[in-house]
């Protein structure tokens, strides 16, 4: 029992010792495995993509004016016209404001009108004063004249002429202050009828605006689309600027796509992309990118390339492939699973006699949808395998069995 114990622990030794000193391997069956063949040949570096069919051009419906839903002439999805009412809004403060508003233009006007009728009053009784005073001067002008020739005839006596003589003078003088007052009064009506109607301009200018404000009570169209995402039921209240929708021109689409943040250096405006629609193969164009980064990821706007898909709907989702750059001569290997595991470092090449397949370090470079580009590490006709590694684990050298 000694000796057979003594020569257990030897052999468990040697064995420990064999299998830590050289590499591990695994026997692996050839049909549960992909073996790909490395090539060189034409390659074009794209990446796939989903994007999201959007309408070319939508316009948000913002509350104008805040207030509760009253009446919903239309439902989503509807195909507006513009100017064609959506649903309309009460506002009791708005409205009290606008007959307030509306009593105050009155006023004003009534006022005006008063303001006008006694201004011509005060003139026609400045008028009628006036030529009583140019009655009186032209009495007093002719007295003066006919005593001072009398005078002169000494028919009459010095007293008498300078009485005369006064008379006129002083009716000269009341002349001269009758124009002036005349004058002013006219001038000083004028600014009063000038600042009222002002006064009455920016009240009523007010008025229309305020008229404009319940006016947008009823939300209507600003263009000819189709209403989508409404959000607006009998009774709700809507803040002011809160929005209740928008509005979908229908002359076109375009496509926003999300990219990885991994490729927002390679992205540039007029990279296209493809995608099959119904059998058919269509074109895209990259018209703006957001460079904004959410949850890894950032978005693309790209238009069609000529005619539009029939029958595609917006909502719609698709799947683009994006190229990032032209065609060229490369080195490359079939996409695989065995990426997950490896992240492209390294890979399993099999033997020439085709019996193992051995750990070597590799430099993978762009990628397409079917091919990664190789820098380093493989040649053309080397075998590879490109199958999952999940159950390797650690293992250097694969024996492979058909």
């Amino acid at each position: 029992m000694m000796i057979g114990g003594s020569a257990l622990i030897v052999l468990l030794i040697v064995l420990s010792f064999y299998f830590t000193s050289g590499k591990s391997r695994l026997n692996v069956n050839t049909e549960r495995i992909t073996i790909s063949e490395i090539k060189k040949g034409p390659f074009k570096d794209n990446i796939p993509v989903n994007g999201v069919v959007l309408p070319l051009t939508s316009i948000y419906l913002d509350a104008i004016e805040g207030g509760r839903v009253e009446e919903k002439f239309v439902e989503d999805g509807a195909v507006m016209k513009r100017g064609q009412p959506i649903l309309r809004l009460s506002n009791t403060d708005l409205e009290l404001n606008l007959v307030q508003q509306e009593t105050q233009v009155f006023n004003l006007l009534t006022q005006m009108q008063i303001s006008r009728n006694a201004a011509q009053q005060n003139t026609v009784t400045k008028l009628n004063q006036a030529t009583d005073v140019d009655n009186l001067l032209k009495e007093a002008e002719r007295v003066y004249k006919l005593n001072k020739t009398l005078y002169e005839q000494k028919a009459i006596g010095l007293q008498e002429f300078k009485e005369s003589e006064n008379n006129y003078l002083y009716q000269l003088q009341k002349k001269k202050l009758a124009d002036q007052i005349l004058t002013q009064d006219s001038t000083n009506a004028k600014i009063e009828l000038e600042q009222q109607r002002q006064s009455y301009d920016r009240t009523r200018n007010a008025l229309e605006l305020m008229r404009k404000k319940v006016g947008d009570l009823i939300v209507r169209s600003p263009i000819d689309g189709q209403l989508t995402s409404l959000d607006a039921e009998i009774g709700q209240s809507k803040n002011k600027g809160e929005r209740l929708g928008q509005l979908d021109v229908l002359d076109g689409f375009k496509v926003r796509v999300d990219i990885d943040e991994h490729y927002i250096s390679r992205i540039y405006p007029d990279q296209t992309g493809t995608f099959t629609f119904a059998g058919k193969e269509y074109t895209l164009k990259i018209k703006k990118i957001y460079t904004q980064v959410t949850a890894g990821r950032f978005q693309v706007d790209m238009e069609f390339e000529g005619e539009e898909p029939k029958g595609i709907r917006r909502g719609q989702t698709l799947q683009i492939v994006l190229s990032l750059s032209d065609e060229t001569e490369a080195i490359t290997v079939p996409r695989g699973a065995f990426f997950q595991q490896t992240g492209g470092n390294w890979i399993f090449k099999v033997s020439e006699n085709g019996k193992t397949a051995y750990r070597v370090p590799i430099q993978l470079g762009r990628q397409s949808i079917d091919l990664y580009e190789v820098l380093e590490g493989l040649n053309p006709g080397d075998k590879v395998i490109t199958s999952s590694y999940e159950n390797f684990g650690d293992i250097q050298e694969l024996v492979l069995k058909n």
